[in-house]
């Protein structure tokens, strides 16, 4: 049976297939992202403190993890085509609502309840799963893709959404944002997602390695050390990562840096991030797992550091060295965490199995960022907020220095 290395129609709808799925990543993700460039602009018009604005942030992040089994059983039944659809309608919604907000429950319900759910319904969830049936053993390099866009849409949708708050004000930068998205409902519903859904042939069981014979099935799943090794480590990295990140466009602002130039910095991190997912991922076949990761992790902690010293040396050369370390690594373990899954547990229930392992990131990310947001107002500084930062991150770090599955 021919597959995506032998048939070039089959090579050439994979990586379409694979476009399409970038593109989609590159919208949920980034207008998620944006977030943090209304952080301060929520905060100064309703004089709330820094905790309760990233708490709709936070719900975002809860929710998407949460729905996250919900999105993978959604596309399990009725295919990619409904998830997506729900996804952008949710977040085009979210952000059309969120424009005529004047209560926090208001904010927190359409951005980050209404955000939240969209988000699972165009994340790594489905991707996987529908990514996994054409690229077989490519996959993480096929994820790896697909996680950079993250990065891209970062680079965008920052920078694009400054400008529209300076124009349009908060409010009216939510408006356009959520039409826009609203509007790409309409060619996202024409394309051929049923014959992109069945795969190409054998290959979906192609260079797999199951840990044992049969169809899992959530409950089996759950009973696997593997399991709850990859769950874990979802949850204690993204602590350390969005505990800092949803901030990091407010904390250059209090470094000195004017709010466009800090948007469009941190916006830039989107650059390295493609850069860093592709070698990280390139790295895994070179120099083995475990050490591709450790290294990883290493860059993460450099940059966290420098970012600790940019507060007390506000130059040029640090925030490069932090875009650098951190931007490019924030994320890169995500294919690889992916692939081991999607590798591992395999079936027909492979989208619910793997969206309940998300749920360790989505917690992850709403408790990290929560927790941040919380930590600088007790304190008044970035100095603690790093602190746990690194210590979520080192932790994040252990399974893949004990876990076989994990390290190979």
């Amino acid at each position: 049976m021919e597959n995506t290395r032998s048939a070039p129609g089959a090579r050439a709808t994979a990586a379409t297939l694979l476009g399409v799925c970038f593109a989609l990543t590159l919208i949920g993700r980034g207008s998620s992202e944006s977030f943090t460039v209304f952080l301060l602009p929520i905060s100064q018009g309703f004089g709330w403190d820094r905790a309760e604005v990233v708490s709709i942030y936070s719900l975002a992040a809860l929710a998407s993890g949460l729905a996250s089994p919900l999105a993978g059983r959604l596309f399990d039944r009725l295919g990619p085509r409904a998830v997506y659809i729900v996804g952008l309608a949710l977040f085009g919604l979210g952000f059309s609502l969120a424009a005529f907000a004047s209560r926090l429950w208001q904010l927190q319900l359409c951005l980050g309840i209404a955000v939240g759910f969209g988000l699972s319904c165009l994340g790594t969830v489905p991707h996987s799963v529908l990514l996994g049936r054409w690229y077989g053993p490519r996959l993480p390099t096929a994820m790896a893709v697909v996680y950079s866009a993250t990065g891209v849409g970062v680079l965008l949708m920052l920078p694009l959404s400054q400008i529209l708050i300076d124009h349009l004000g908060w409010r009216g930068a939510y408006h356009a944002l959520g039409a826009a998205l609203l509007v790409l409902i309409v060619p996202l519903m024409l394309m051929p997602w049923q014959h992109w859904a069945k795969g190409s042939g054998g290959l979906a069981a192609a260079g797999t390695r199951p840990l044992a014979a049969g169809d899992w099935t959530l409950l089996s799943a759950m009973r696997h050390h593997v399991f709850w090794s990859l769950f874990s480590t979802f949850f204690f990295t993204a602590i350390g990562v969005y505990a800092i990140s949803v901030q990091v466009v407010a904390y250059l602002v209090e470094a000195g840096f004017p709010p466009l130039q800090a948007a469009s910095a941190w916006g830039f991190s989107g650059v390295v991030l493609v850069i860093g997912m592709l070698t990280i991922s390139w790295l895994d076949a070179i120099i083995g797992r475990r050490r591709a990761i450790l290294l990883s992790y290493a860059m993460t902690s450099i940059g966290l550091v420098m970012l600790w010293l940019l507060q007390r040396f506000p130059t040029l050369w640090l925030l490069a060295g932090f875009l650098l370390f951190f931007g490019s690594t924030i994320g890169s373990r995500g294919p690889l965490i992916t692939a081991v899954a999607m590798q591992i547990f395999r079936g027909k229930r492979a989208g619910i199995i793997f969206g309940t392992i998300s749920i360790g990131s989505g917690l992850g990310a709403a408790l990290g960022s929560w927790s941040g947001g919380l930590i600088h107002d007790l304190t008044g500084s970035y100095d603690l907020v790093i602190g746990f930062a690194l210590i979520s991150i080192w932790i994040g770090m252990i399974p893949f220095m004990t876990v076989k599955a994990l390290r190979e």
